[in-house]
């Protein structure tokens, strides 16, 4: 139907990967010598170990501090967010609030002061 390439023909998961890299150069405009070498990443799932302090139901996301030489890392887990999400717009919404929340355990700060709109759904 749709030629390779072209907007329509991206994968879900394409589309995820758009929407969390839309999220990370927003907040690089305004975070980008807190964020600089952090690395970003989506997972279709967590991993089956979550850390000690992860109780609760399914990760939407986790951050990994820097630590023995390797760069901060954010991991947004793309198919419970979906799951989560009623539609694309709030489907783009999560993904911010995963994103921001993630980046303000990693930088030890509230999501508040990384987003001033946190958790405000359009």
């Amino acid at each position: 139907m749709f030629p390779p390439g072209t907007p329509a023909h991206r994968t879900r998961a394409q589309r995820f990967d758009d929407l969390v890299l839309d999220v990370v150069e927003d907040l690089d405009r305004t975070w980008a010598t807190h964020l600089h070498g952090t690395e970003f990443a989506v997972e279709d799932v967590p991993p089956s170990d979550p850390a000690p302090w992860e109780d609760g139901g399914v990760l939407l996301g986790r951050f990994f501090p820097a630590e023995a030489g390797r760069p901060g890392r954010v991991v947004v887990y793309r198919r419970p967010v979906e799951v989560r999400a009623v539609d694309l717009d709030d489907l783009a919404d999560l993904v911010r609030d995963v994103v921001v929340e993630q980046v303000a355990h990693l930088l030890a700060r509230t999501p508040e002061e990384i987003d001033p709109n946190f958790g405000e759904r359009s």
